[in-house]
């Protein structure tokens, strides 16, 4: 039997679309469009609407179980707007799924990239040209998780002993959004990647959002998040490795 997904027009859930369930599972990945510090903040646009709009279809579908797909950055406590409130929206998400009718577990995912990110291809092609980006605090580290790492995550997740958990989905490894920019920029042409200066935040605002920025200086907690979807191993422990893969893909 296919898995039945919300949000199957996303990245994610065009992936997950490829994998199959034994039982009437529904995944939830509707907004994880946005679980990614590659869209310089305009994924947010909307988000609280669709999140909401997913939970509500995910609680009146007919399932045995309910993955839902959520992020692993709220450990970080965002203590300011905007990204308090996306925060405070995502837990409520959550709050919401595991209070519903359908017995449902939450899988709350690192920072996603992958050879489907759009984003990912945009930062390619301005590596190439030369443009500055916004690099963040090197020292605020965030944990990732490949693309494919995040599917398998979610498809391990989907069993009835999972049901009223909260698990984790990261590469277990943080590292600062400058450090992952930094090495993608290298393996695709750029050996000397431009960053915008601190001192120009107040003009790089008419381009990245606030979200953004608060993003790449929240920094996470130094021990990978815990309980790890049981059963699940990523593939791409290590960033560089999971880039490799994307620059590879892509070539091919």
């Amino acid at each position: 039997m296919s898995l039945s997904i919300i949000g199957g027009r996303s990245e994610l859930g065009r992936l997950l679309a490829r994998h199959r369930s034994a039982g009437k599972v529904l995944i939830n990945v509707a907004g994880q469009d946005a679980n990614t510090l590659l869209h310089d903040g305009h994924a947010w646009k909307g988000f609280a609407r669709a999140a909401l709009a997913g939970v509500r279809r995910a609680l009146r579908a007919d399932a045995s179980l309910l993955v839902h797909a959520s992020f692993a950055f709220v450990l970080g406590r965002p203590r300011a707007d905007p990204l308090r409130s996306i925060a405070e929206t995502i837990l409520e998400c959550e709050r919401l799924v595991l209070a519903g009718a359908t017995p449902a577990c939450v899988v709350r995912l690192g920072y996603l990239y992958g050879p489907e990110s759009r984003d990912l291809r945009a930062y390619r092609k301005a590596f190439r040209i030369g443009r500055p980006y916004w690099a963040g605090a090197r020292d605020a580290r965030q944990y990732h998780l490949h693309q494919y790492d995040a599917v398998s995550a979610l498809v391990a997740a989907a069993k009835a002993r999972n049901a009223g958990r909260i698990l984790y989905a990261t590469d277990g490894k943080p590292v600062p959004f400058v450090q992952f920019m930094d090495d993608f920029a290298r393996r695709v042409g750029n050996p000397l990647p431009l960053h915008v200066p601190r001192i120009a935040a107040p003009v790089i605002r008419l381009i990245v959002r606030e979200e953004h920025m608060q993003q790449a200086a929240l920094a996470m907690p130094s021990r990978a998040p815990a309980p790890r979807v049981p059963g699940w191993t990523p593939a791409f422990a290590d960033y560089r490795k999971g880039l490799d893969q994307v620059v590879d893909a892509w070539s091919g």
